[in-house]
């Protein structure tokens, strides 16, 4: 497998999470996901073109090819299985793996993950909720819905967060959300879309709309 740099890695592993998103991804989209210039964009696309991991034609948007997909799964697999690492053996909270992640995500020998996948038991999702590919790139992806789709009186478990920014984190860990846990919708506020939510035996309490959109379930 041919090396990349930390750059291309980077760019590779943006572009896979927008076009999911979009289909296609732009060189304004790309470059504010990776807080850069256009122009800074436009010539790691060609670099990208010519190792023949990308599609791309200007002005009309551009996708991975299947070569570029498959990096970008072994890139995402890295990352992933260091964030279980770290918090499942080194104790960090899941506030703080993702950014240790992202630099250990570049260390790229084969035998070392295959190893550290065997090591950890070969696990299915990060701390965060998100499936881990296998050593083929497979990737499952769960039937999950949004806790606002969730019916009245109704239980589910928390299965993935979508913003893994460290402040909704914070706040998660402050109203003891993690993965796993079992929420039962009950009530949802019209005015301002907020939902009285219960964890087992505790008081309900109220979360916002924007925290609740970025919370995934698997009903029971």
């Amino acid at each position: 497998m041919l090396n990349y740099s930390t750059s291309e890695e980077n760019y590779i592993k943006a572009i896979f999470h927008l076009q999911r998103q979009d289909g296609t991804v732009t060189t304004n989209e790309l470059a504010n996901e990776l807080k850069t210039k256009p122009a800074s964009v436009t010539d790691m696309m060609k670099k990208l073109k010519v190792k023949k991991l990308l599609n791309y034609q200007p002005y009309q948007g551009f996708r991975l090819t299947n070569e570029g997909n498959k990096v970008a799964l072994g890139i995402i697999r890295r990352h992933r299985l260091w964030e279980y690492f770290l918090a499942e053996k080194l104790k960090f909270s899941w506030d703080e793996v993702h950014e240790v992640a992202e630099e250990l995500e570049h260390v790229s020998n084969k035998k070392l993950i295959d190893k550290l996948d065997e090591f950890l038991g070969f696990p299915r999702t990060d701390p965060h909720g998100d499936p881990i590919p296998d050593a083929n790139g497979k990737i499952e992806i769960s039937k999950k819905i949004c806790l606002t789709a969730m019916a009245l009186n109704t239980i589910g478990v928390v299965s993935s967060v979508s913003d893994q920014s460290s402040e909704i984190l914070e706040l998660l860990e402050h109203k003891k959300i993690a993965i796993g846990t079992k929420l039962e919708v009950k009530k949802k506020f019209e005015f301002d879309n907020s939902m009285e939510v219960k964890i087992g035996r505790q008081p309900a309490f109220t979360i916002s709309n924007q925290l609740a959109e970025n919370i995934f379930v698997l009903s029971n």
